[in-house]
């Protein structure tokens, strides 16, 4: 009897065991496969492999254990384990995804900022201060911004509003003395004045003229209200940015006065007699700056301009860098979109050193320097947990063909090929397999070739390509043949997450973002696999992962374990994702968790908000609940009418009806239960949407 195909077993340290020494002749379809000397698999290989150590900025690490762990207060402070925290949420009845936050390392950030900014103004003798300004279209989330503040107000932390809702939120979050506001964006009236009247409860509102017909529009409303406005000015830089938003800044950017037009503003102000209300220069530099050269040459070219405005006599007060500060997504310290070729402390020493040089050149009173590093700032302190909801394509997945009855002469040249493949004639091997399916098609195509015997080409293909890419996994560069080869093995993971709600900028702009399990880091991944979500779109996935020789098209995960969960942590998602993400096939918001972690490591949800019901995200499109349920009641009373089903069968149908209105947008278990204990009482809550703090 013939015996159907098998794959390689696997070894409790993640390795693949050898294939056994036949002692009679081997029955026909079963190929062995070659596994070359391998090297015992730690968590430190895990680390290396994911780059935890050049993108997690001390913040994530991997335990000896193999659980993937958080330390907030950077790597010398309290950790927790990861995995342990998943599944402490999920006995709280919150089921993945969840998106965990983690205040602590906002609080770093601000620190690091604004430490990095004292050490470079120390070094070049700036005297003035330093304030760093929290965007907040980066991340408006109030528990995000407060957070932020809560650290920020002991070293002078403004925020920078761009919209007239981000004004109200400023303002209500900024009212006291020194509290600094820095009024962005396209304004009318309505804005200027509320920008205006903020002083009136101790709030430094300047009003930035983005473009010139803004300067009368601020003198008129400031005649109006009586009050002094302070002013400042955007400018168009000409010197050329980097990276992917390069041309948010230059002459054809969307914001910004042009030289001309600065003067312009500074003749209105003189013959206005205001021109003392001008105090700030705004520079926009870009947006996630890969090369520092761009920042050393924006500095220069902004500089002369504080120089040029103070011989015209104003005396600008406040110098404001504004955004550009990069996060290095990828962990590769290159200049590619995903990463940054410098480190805080020299972007904070050149943007010091030439502001200070130009001051002393010019003798100018040293203005407050300001930088909106937004990014920078919280884009380490939150992550997304999702859990492994099903395979495709996985490696001894399918089921094995036995083709007992049919010795088709192909099939036997596939058997004899995957014999003795080596490092050496793996090349070779893999183009005779190819050959051979293509082989198989046209025998298919022509009618000379059965489904059952095409499907066991495909089978012996696919195995071969295994050994093929297990005798080459460690050549330092792999042959360009060989380049498709990973990909094609791919296994296909789904996620219980929709990327266009939680990570949009992986569909929008290809952004890389870390990824990786979070626990099984002591074994060795031993699956090549891309991403998929929910969603009924073949957008919805991540194909392009960060790897130790730049981006890479699958991501070593491990193959799942029967009945046990397999959770993957994707990282760096505080900056933008949130408010961006849309409600694509209606997956809404995912459950969202803050938490603190004690001296001991023990960690501490302050904050839980649940995720979107089904009901409100069927709102957001029109289709409101109370019509829903009566029209479903109206075709219940007529099913019943026309005896379709029965009274019992209605009732079922309406308790389901209702419960799915209330569940959540994604996958959850069938025991889970929609309550949520507040840390500090220990009350159930049935409906976690309330604020618990």
């Amino acid at each position: 009897m013939a015996l159907p195909l098998q794959v390689p077993a696997r070894i409790s340290g993640g390795g693949l065991s050898p294939p056994p020494i036949p002692s009679a002749p081997r029955p026909w379809g079963r190929i062995p496969a070659y596994t070359p000397p391998m090297s015992p698999w730690t968590p430190a290989s895990s680390s290396h492999l994911y780059q935890v150590p050049t993108w997690a900025a001390g913040f994530f690490s991997i335990h000896e254990d193999g659980n993937l762990q958080v330390h907030p207060d950077s790597s010398s402070g309290p950790s927790t384990d990861l995995f342990e925290l998943t599944r402490t949420i999920r006995r709280r009845g919150i089921d993945t995804p969840v998106l965990l936050r983690f205040p602590g390392i906002l609080r770093a950030r601000v620190r690091q900022l604004t430490d990095a900014f004292t050490r470079a103004r120390n070094e070049f003798d700036y005297p003035a201060a330093y304030r760093c300004v929290f965007p907040i279209k980066v991340n408006q989330e109030r528990w995000v911004v407060e957070g932020l503040l809560e650290e920020g107000r002991q070293h002078g932390m403004g925020l920078e509003v761009g919209s007239k809702p981000e004004l109200i939120a400023g303002i209500a979050l900024q009212a006291g003395e020194g509290s600094l506001l820095i009024c962005n964006g396209y304004k009318d009236a309505e804005y200027i004045e509320m920008a205006l009247l903020s002083a009136h409860i101790g709030i430094t509102s300047v009003i930035v003229i983005e473009k010139l017909s803004e300067l009368e529009t601020i003198l008129r409303s400031a005649r109006l209200l009586n009050l002094r406005p302070r002013i400042g000015v955007r400018c168009k830089l000409t010197s050329p940015s980097s990276g992917r938003w390069s041309e948010s800044t230059g002459v054809r950017s969307k914001f910004g006065l042009t030289a001309r037009e600065i003067v312009t503003v500074v003749e209105t102000l003189q013959d206005a007699d205001m021109l003392d209300c001008l105090e700030l220069l705004h520079v926009h530099i870009g947006s996630q700056i890969t090369h520092i050269r761009a920042v050393k040459k924006a500095m220069r070219e902004a500089t002369q301009i504080l120089a040029n405005l103070n011989s015209m006599g104003a005396h600008i007060t406040w110098f404001d860098a504004g955004g550009g500060l990069a996060v290095d997504y990828d962990g590769s310290g290159s200049t590619g979109d995903s990463s940054m070729n410098y480190s805080l402390q020299e972007y904070a020493n050149d943007v010091v050193w030439a502001l200070a040089e130009t001051c002393r050149e010019h003798e100018i009173s040293p203005p407050t320097l300001l930088t909106e590093s937004g990014r920078a700032l919280v884009a380490h302190h939150s992550m997304l947990v999702t859990e492994v909801v099903g395979t495709t394509g996985l490696s001894g997945q399918a089921p094995l063909l036995d083709v007992q009855e049919s010795r088709h002469d192909l099939l036997e040249e596939f058997i004899d090929l995957a014999d003795g493949i080596t490092e050496d004639n793996a090349v070779e091997h893999y183009h005779d397999a190819q050959e051979l399916r293509e082989r198989a098609l046209q025998l298919f195509n022509t009618g000379h070739l059965s489904l059952t015997d095409k499907g066991r080409a495909e089978q012996l293909f696919s195995q071969t390509c295994q050994s093929v890419q297990r005798a080459t996994r460690h050549m330092e560069v792999l042959p360009e043949a060989l380049a498709s080869l990973e990909r094609d093995l791919a296994a296909t993971y789904f996620l219980n997450a929709s990327i266009f709600q939680s990570l949009p900028d992986s569909w929008a702009i290809d952004q890389l973002f870390p990824i990786l399990p979070l626990h099984r880091l002591a074994e060795e991944p031993t699956q090549g696999a891309i991403l998929a979500d929910l969603t009924c779109d073949s957008d919805g996935r991540v194909d392009r992962f960060i790897g130790t020789r730049g981006p890479k098209r699958v991501l070593e995960l491990h193959p799942p374990t029967a009945g046990q969960p397999y959770y993957l942590g994707i990282f760096l998602l505080g900056a933008y994702q949130e408010i961006l993400g849309d409600i694509h096939n209606l997956f809404g918001d995912t459950h969202v968790a803050h938490v603190e972690i004690n001296a001991d490591g023990r960690p501490r949800l302050v904050h839980v908000q649940a995720g979107e019901r089904v009901e409100d995200v069927l709102s957001h499109v029109e289709y409101h609940g109370a019509e829903l349920r009566r029209t479903v009641r109206r075709h219940v009373e007529h099913a019943l009418a026309m005896e379709h089903m029965s009274d019992e069968e209605s009732a079922l149908f309406l308790r389901r009806f209702e419960s799915s209105l209330q569940g959540y947008t994604y996958l959850t278990r069938a025991t889970a239960k929609p309550k949520v204990s507040t840390p500090q009482t220990g009350q159930s809550i049935e409906d976690s949407r309330s604020e618990q703090s």
